[in-house]
């Protein structure tokens, strides 16, 4: 390097003055020309609101600055979204650089982008290589499922006497299998148990699957990473591939799956320019193949192990909440030490609200959201967090009753999801049998029984007269007869119930149809009880009805982008959704055990310890209020013969008596004031109790 340029870097530190300590460090870490760690791996741990994004970015433009080739730096991201808000952040830094330094002018990165479209990008380079054809085509989910589900009907796994898992189950535990390079019987005790019967023909169907891909030249989602990682497997591969990039640097290094972690290893095995970031404490997609240990683990990988340099200066939260927040974490079986602290001091800590039930709960959020409102903080600024999407649906109807927008991320809203609209048709369709939208739905509910079909019944039944429809004589099809004679006895007898027990045993036939209609059965279960839950707080299946009706934005999942449904709007989301944003005010619902941890996620400690991350980042989306909501019960129906009964909960075992000084407890609705005694008061008491001592007199 010319002596010019090194009075560039030399002139750099004046440059990120703007930065903290901790992050001028990590932006300098080896960049040096004569340091002894001079490109040594480095690791940084980004506390949540530490500024990761803006230091990673300064990382990137300092080592332009300091001389490094834009076409031989590596940034690998998880979303097409964050490489383009990475790539705007040091493109403006640079720009600022190049009024200095003007040979940096229009200098930008070339490869920048997601593991999967860098995979995508080296695969077309190296096809000719590695034996496939330069113009191969990527399938996309749907594609890969048709594809799998076209193999499973060829080998005859479709007209099995007992159900074998749909083309989406299928796709999914191969996706599984091949992120986290785990055996396959493994992969379904772990995660897909109801399938693990079927674990010879799932191979057999995954060989023929990949037979088939290969044949047409064709490579899915996964196969970008598998391909990119059995291509680094061969030695001169790996070298040339790896010596391409003199720097790679990863965001959110703790979401990364082990075959991603292979990948980096593989490129970078000394890990000389290797810079990966992210937060131990937020690793929470265990569900997707990421684990935790790819972070944990990745100062060992080298010798000498990786510099460790920690961001944990929070720029968003007070500190109460980020008090609680550390003690949350701070009982954590394994993690890289860490407090984050801030200077916005703050005077309210968190509160555990105690409510009653689950209607408690919805009026409370619905009290408080409004309540600040008023006091200036906007919807917007405003987020109701949830470990899963259908413990929201309560809070959802009382939104819609109370005429409040709200926009959910994280799955669809409980009342749009299939299988709840599905009891719904069958409700409605039960009480109106002239009701050709919801009769067309429940009718199809039925093995062999299709459009054609339903359409011929709701002609039937519309042309009959008034008391004639004899709903069980309908034509349908041999094989469907004594399943449609039991349901039209079943519609009768839901006519003729009182409210609300009319809708238990649509809910109970229709849990008994799950396994055929869906593949996560036992999940979408929990939908179907909650729903009773909510009608048993409704006076009349009319008024039930009607306040369920919404009209739904076209479409609320987080990839879909926000609907116009107001000039404000609550936000709704799931806490998996809700990683990397931030507002004003959070309220977190249910903060027991069996929502927080789910009850599903208890097998094991690793699970129960990404559970405890869960509500730590829950937490830490909040920037100056933060509510815990513990209802104290919930309303079980019908459940194993007992009826309808109460099970009462228990605080979230990740918030201990021992900890318990770091938040504020208090409960909803608030206990009444008892009013001032008043003379008039003072005398009507003293001569009602003259009145009661003469009795006896």
């Amino acid at each position: 390097m010319t002596a010019g340029n090194a009075t560039e870097v030399a002139e750099l530190p004046a440059y990120l003055d703007h930065l903290n300590e901790a992050q001028r460090a990590a932006v300098l870490f080896g960049t040096e020309p004569d340091a002894p760690e001079r490109d040594h791996p480095l690791l940084v741990i980004a506390g949540a609101g530490s500024g990761k994004t803006s230091t990673l970015a300064h990382r990137v433009a300092h080592l332009l600055a300091s001389g490094a080739d834009p076409g031989r730096i590596l940034l690998l991201t998880f979303s097409r979204r964050a490489a383009d808000e990475m790539n705007r952040r040091v493109a403006r830094i640079v720009a600022q650089l190049a009024k200095s330094r003007p040979r940096l002018a229009g200098a930008s990165l070339e490869w920048s982008g997601t593991f999967h479209g860098i995979g995508a990008r080296l695969l077309r380079e190296f096809a000719g290589r590695i034996g496939l054809e330069p113009g191969f085509t990527i399938h996309d989910r749907e594609d890969s499922g048709d594809l799998i589900n076209l193999v499973r009907h060829e080998l005859g796994l479709s007209a099995k006497s007992k159900r074998f898992p749909m083309k989406g189950t299928c796709l999914a535990i191969y996706s599984a299998a091949v992120n986290t390079q785990a055996p396959l019987g493994e992969v379904l005790q772990q995660s897909f148990p109801w399938c693990s019967e079927w674990e010879a023909d799932l191979k057999r169907l995954f060989l023929a699957y990949v037979e088939a891909k290969q044949a047409q030249q064709v490579l899915d989602y996964d196969d970008l990473l598998l391909y990119w990682a059995q291509m680094i497997t061969d030695a001169d591969l790996a070298t040339e591939i790896g010596a391409r990039f003199t720097h790679v640097l990863v965001d959110e290094y703790q979401d990364t799956n082990r075959l991603q972690a292979s990948i980096l290893l593989a490129m970078k095995p000394d890990g000389r320019g290797l810079t990966v970031v992210g937060d131990d404490a937020q690793a929470i997609y265990a569900f997707r193949g990421a684990t935790v240990r790819n972070i944990l683990d990745f100062p060992a990988h080298f010798d000498p192990p990786a510099h460790q340099i920690t961001l944990d200066r929070n720029y968003r939260s007070t500190q109460p909440i980020l008090g609680a927040a550390n003690a949350v974490i701070s009982l954590a079986s394994e993690r890289f030490t860490k407090d984050l602290w801030t200077e916005r001091a703050g005077a309210q800590k968190p509160r555990l609200v105690s409510v009653r039930d689950d209607a408690d709960q919805a009026a409370c959020v619905v009290e408080s959201v409004l309540a600040r409102r008023e006091e200036g903080v906007r919807l917007k600024a405003q987020a109701v967090l949830f470990r899963a999407s259908h413990h929201s649906a309560r809070l959802e109807v009382e939104l819609t009753r109370r005429n409040i927008p709200f926009v959910k991320f994280g799955g669809l809203k409980f009342l749009e999801a299939a299988h709840v609209k599905d009891v719904l048709a069958v409700l409605r369709w039960a009480i109106n049998p002239r009701d050709r939208v919801s009769g067309f739905r429940a009718i199809q509910l039925h093995a062999g029984i299709g459009p054609k079909t339903a359409g011929r019944v709701l002609d039937n039944i519309a042309s009959a007269a008034p008391g004639c429809l004899l709903l069980a004589e309908q034509p349908v099809p041999d094989a469907a007869r004594g399943a449609w004679t039991a349901f039209a006895a079943l519609l009768e007898s839901v006519a003729a119930s009182t409210w609300p027990a009319s809708l238990e045993p649509i809910c109970q036939w229709y849990v008994g149809e799950m396994a055929r209609l869906c593949d996560d059965a036992a999940i979408r279960a929990g939908d179907i009880e909650q729903l009773a839950r909510i009608a048993a707080t409704y006076p009349n299946l009319e008024r039930f009805l009607t306040e369920l009706t919404l009209d739904p934005p076209s479409a609320t999942s987080d990839e879909a982008g926000i609907p116009l449904l107001d000039e404000d709007y609550l936000i709704l989301s799931t806490i998996h959704s809700a990683k990397g944003q931030e507002w004003s005010a959070v309220a977190l619902l249910n903060a027991v055990d069996g929502c927080l941890p789910s009850d599903l996620a208890t097998g094991s400690s690793s699970e129960i310890e990404e559970e405890r991350r869960l509500l730590y980042v829950a937490m830490t989306r909040a920037k100056d209020a933060l509510d815990l909501i513990v209802p104290q019960r919930f309303h079980v129906s019908q459940q194993h013969g007992h009826g309808d009964r109460h099970v009462y909960a228990s605080r979230t075992r990740f918030i201990p008596n021992r900890i318990l000084e770091s938040f504020e407890q208090t409960s909803w609705p608030p206990p009444a004031v008892a009013p001032r005694p008043t003379a008039e008061s003072r005398r009507i008491a003293f001569d009602l109790g003259e009145k009661m001592r003469s009795m006896w007199k």
